[in-house]
């Protein structure tokens, strides 16, 4: 069973459009936001355009100094110290948060990796897995009570067109048992982002609290490519034969100030009052890909997912967003509606 909420409703936006836009003529004086991987690429730009509007932003960054030099300037932007693959760290940035007795009206999961090597946390998890989804699960988990405390807070995960190459192998998410393949373990973890904003929507809407996904577009230069040679990403189509970013919003190549658009789209959106668990993409509702297994055969168009649009059905499916919820309370140790450990 897959989830019939994504249908597009023509937002009036587009690939083009860039965060400032979205927030012309919006005023977010008194918005407390948490942005995670908010000094680099799309996490800059989000953190810039909710600043500017008024926001509060927090940038949780594990590099302080990185961090500070990024966001200089910027006003109404502050740093603390976590490290998504640091349980203890992130429980202690939340605890420090919690203790402000603040409400927390957007929380922007923006921080990943892509195409890495092999590498296994000190619990064993791989690292895709770990920080792009174990990580913002359980920093989530341990923010909650300050999300039902704004009275209408959203979840933003930014996920990718890359979760279409792979589902969330619930028998072996950390590669202890198969071959490795770093882009199948890039879209394990895109899938378990999307499959993390529908569980956690169904499960956080009574409380005033909405979730959602989002396709950034495919944006060069942000460093979240540093695992590909040139010569793969030029064959990928995303740079030039100089190595320059071609930008064509069209196909998705995006400036990061058009990739943040939709994480900004989603957070602050009366369009979307009422709506949540839903993957978009250039500022609407992303529709879902009908014809799943004729994209799985070709493998061309697969490995090219910048250019395509849609969800998979293995992305929205809310038995595999219950499984995956179910797993990652046993992963990290956390019962997440409480805020607990497991017992």
């Amino acid at each position: 069973m897959t989830s019939t909420l994504q249908q597009p409703i023509d937002s009036g936006y587009g690939a083009s459009t860039t965060a400032s836009e979205i927030l012309r003529s919006t005023n977010l004086s008194g918005v407390t936001a948490i942005v995670t991987g908010g000094y680099s690429g799309i996490g800059l730009e989000t953190v810039r355009a909710l600043a500017y509007a008024g926001a509060a932003v927090i940038v949780p960054a594990r590099d302080i100094a990185r961090a500070g030099a990024a966001l200089a300037g910027i006003n109404n932007v502050s740093i603390e110290r976590m490290d998504l693959m640091n349980p203890d760290s992130m429980d202690n940035f939340a605890a420090r948060f919690l203790a402000s007795a603040r409400p927390l009206h957007m929380l922007i999961n923006s921080a990943g990796i892509m195409a890495a090597p092999l590498v296994h946390d000190a619990r064993g998890y791989e690292s895709h897995f770990s920080t792009n989804h174990l990580g913002h699960f359980q920093l989530t988990a341990r923010l909650w009570p300050a999300l039902r405390q704004a009275g209408g807070a959203r979840v933003i995960s930014v996920s990718s067109w890359g979760h279409r190459q792979s589902p969330v192998v619930f028998g072996d998410p950390n590669f202890k048992h198969r071959s490795y393949d770093r882009m199948s373990a890039y879209g394990q973890s895109k899938t378990a982002n999307i499959l993390f904003a529908l569980a956690l929507d169904k499960r956080g809407k009574d409380e005033g609290v909405r979730a959602f996904s989002v396709h950034p577009g495919s944006i060069a230069g942000t460093g979240l490519e540093e695992h590909f040679s040139v010569e793969e990403l030029q064959a990928a189509g995303v740079v030039d034969g100089e190595g320059k970013p071609i930008l064509d919003p069209s196909r998705n190549l995006k400036t990061p100030e058009q990739g943040a658009a939709t994480s900004v789209w989603c957070a602050v959106s009366p369009q979307l009052d009422g709506m949540g668990g839903v993957y978009c993409e250039n500022c609407d509702i992303a529709p879902l890909v009908e014809n799943a297994e004729a994209v799985n055969r070709n493998e061309a168009a697969r490995r090219m997912g910048s250019m395509a649009q849609g969800v998979m059905p293995h992305a929205v499916d809310p038995e595999a967003a219950d499984q995956l919820w179910i797993l990652s309370e046993q992963l990290t140790n956390v019962n997440f509606l409480t805020g607990g450990e497991q017992e």
